[in-house]
């Protein structure tokens, strides 16, 4: 279901480009620039896989920021997320896992906000609707160890 841009026009706009492809380097015209490449090389750079992760790591713990000062409480959410590429029969697919802590707050509590945050942070409605997303809350980040090539 499409929103309807006239009733609910943009509030921010901006453009992210990449012009020559993974080997190379991704860009916000006048701002940032990341050198990017293939995440099965040791050449230095980020890969889309690594972006996916930030955008949900950061998206979700800025709507639980939001959350925690509506009820008056501290900042201490954190948000670590898992990126996996894998192959599977219709080539590869990312994983994300995102794993939510929030220190200080009762595990029912802590619970509703980890779901008001997932139905309201708009990287996690953009992407909720995948299998290979899970947002779930732990009171330890896993040891998520790289898998060597």
């Amino acid at each position: 279901m499409a929103i309807d841009r006239e009733k609910f026009p943009p509030l921010y706009r901006t453009v992210a480009a990449n012009d020559t492809g993974l080997e190379s380097h991704s860009y916000i015209p006048g701002g940032l620039d990341v050198l990017t490449s293939h995440p099965l090389n040791d050449a230095p750079g980020a890969n889309p896989e690594q972006f996916m992760g930030l955008a949900l790591s950061t998206c979700l713990n800025a709507t639980l920021e939001a959350i925690e000062e509506r009820r008056n409480l501290p900042h201490s959410s954190q948000v670590h997320t898992i990126v996996e590429m894998a192959r599977d029969i219709h080539g590869f697919q990312f994983y994300l896992t995102a794993e939510v802590k929030i220190p200080g707050v009762d595990h029912k509590t802590a619970v509703s906000m980890v779901d008001l945050a997932e139905r309201r942070c708009p990287v996690a409605k953009l992407i909720g609707n995948s299998d290979n997303v899970v947002v779930k809350l732990v009171t330890e980040f896993s040891a998520a160890t790289p898998v060597e090539s």
